[in-house]
């Protein structure tokens, strides 16, 4: 395979399509909205609550009817609904997952805890005798039993140091048994929940909740997909090797202007060919979309990117998106920074060709060998009369410390300037640190992880 040369004839300025983002906060809003809402569904069908097995087994019930809203929520963040992902960013969802999940899995221990320990009080016996009691004795106990242990093996398995031995691929479809899990937990609440047996409209939102998540989670995340892929036909056209272990895929198809996709964003990228028809890794687009085109360029990280390079000309695919908040909208400045650091080009070399006004690009890799569509950037910033500036850690003479005063030497006025932020964690975190020390307000920079 060779690398080959884009050739840019003039700037593509941003589009600007009329689309309608959901403002970051309201879904947090929304969320405490409907845990106050959760509180005041138990407070109005309890009664006085006294003695200690009193409050240990309300306590176990609150607990419980919190922890069954936080099944329903985290669901919902992970939907893909386009509003959110368009308004709150794919990496701001993903963190309110992570930080949900882990309240979500203290709420479900807590109250397993509470109200078998409220239970033992009240029967005047042990907490083992009174566990096994409740789960065989208790209508639909069993299968709460097991959505409760299927819950704990996702958080466990969802937890850094975890994740960090796994396959992307592997954990992705670990993290399908929350379905089943949240499916058997749900039958098991309403057939035990004291604030369902004696109020039919708790019963009948509980239901609109569930189900509700449950269509909008089949919709997007399942059917549009699907539906897509049939109404586009996408197909991969060629794969060029851009840099050592990184490669571009050139994918056409009908109606591409319908997907909306914006400069910044990312797609889910399902390639029907073997090995990779279970599979949907997120990869950015690494060329505003153009016509009939997109291109994707990846760099070699485990078995589904390495496998990239092997793709055929003629291979279908189905692309789920377009997602991210990382784009152009709602500016601050009339001029802008992008630092990328490795494969984090591939966001980053959308803006940099799109973005209107004063665009500095600041590139930092670990070999000049590794400074992938560096041909297309010398362009770009030609054309538009830009800036384009690359560092490497080696040779050594020729890189970059990422601190305050280094980034104010190189762009005087970055305290003006909107700054995009995509790269590794590490270089991630030590730019933000550096933006700080060189007075740019942290609302003035939007970042994206390769972590999801």
């Amino acid at each position: 395979m060779t690398t080959t040369r884009y050739d840019i004839m003039r700037p593509t300025p941003q589009v600007r399509r009329p689309s309608w983002r959901v403002p970051h906060w309201w879904p947090q809003v929304l969320i405490y909205a409907g845990a106050v809402a959760v509180l005041a569904m138990w407070w109005r069908s309890t009664g006085s609550v006294t003695g200690l097995d009193g409050w240990l087994t309300e306590a176990g019930r609150v607990t419980g009817l919190l922890a069954g809203y936080g099944c329903a929520v985290l669901l919902a963040l992970m939907a893909r609904v386009p509003a959110l992902e368009r308004g709150v960013g794919t990496d701001r969802l993903a963190r309110w997952h992570a930080m949900g999940g882990r309240y979500t899995v203290c709420l479900v221990l807590a109250h397993a805890l509470l109200i078998i320990w409220g239970y033992a009080v009240t029967a005047r016996t042990d907490v083992v005798h009174e566990t096994a009691t409740v789960i065989v004795d208790y209508p639909e106990m069993l299968k709460g039993t097991a959505g409760f242990l299927l819950l704990l093996g996702v958080g466990i398995t969802s937890a850094r140091a975890a994740r960090r031995r796994m396959r992307y691929e592997t954990w992705h479809y670990l993290h399908f048994a929350t379905y089943l899990a949240i499916f058997l937990a749900f039958s098991h609440q309403l057939a035990n929940g004291a604030q369902f047996a004696g109020s039919p409209w708790a019963k009948a939102a509980w239901y609109t909740l569930y189900i509700g998540v449950a269509v909008t989670l089949v919709w997007f995340r399942f059917l549009m997909p699907a539906v897509r892929g049939v109404r586009h036909g996408l197909r991969v056209t060629a794969v060029h090797t851009e840099a050592p272990g990184v490669v571009s895929v050139y994918m056409s198809g009908r109606h591409l202007d319908e997907l909306r996709a914006e400069p910044g964003q990312f797609f889910r990228w399902r390639f029907l060919a073997p090995g990779f028809w279970w599979t949907a890794n997120p990869y950015s687009l690494s060329e505003p979309p153009r016509g009939h085109r997109l291109r994707i360029t990846v760099k070699e990280a485990g078995g589904h990117s390495r496998a990239l390079a092997r793709l055929r000309p003629g291979t279908r695919v189905w692309a789920e998106g377009p997602y991210g908040g990382f784009t152009g909208a709602r500016p601050h400045h009339d001029r802008a920074l992008l630092i990328a650091g490795g494969v984090g080009i591939t966001p980053l070399r959308t803006l940099f060709e799109t973005l209107p006004g004063d665009v500095t690009l600041v590139y930092l890799a670990r070999r000049p060998e590794d400074l992938a569509l560096r041909g297309e950037l010398d362009d770009i910033a030609r054309v538009r009369g830009a800036r384009a500036y690359y560092f490497v850690d080696e040779p050594s003479h020729y890189s970059l410390s990422l601190d305050g005063r280094a980034l104010r030497d190189l762009v005087p006025d970055i305290r003006h300037r909107d700054v995009y932020l995509c790269g590794p964690p590490g270089m991630m975190a030590a730019a933000q640190r550096a933006l700080k020390q060189a007075g740019v307000r942290r609302r003035h920079v939007r970042s994206e992880s390769f972590e999801f």
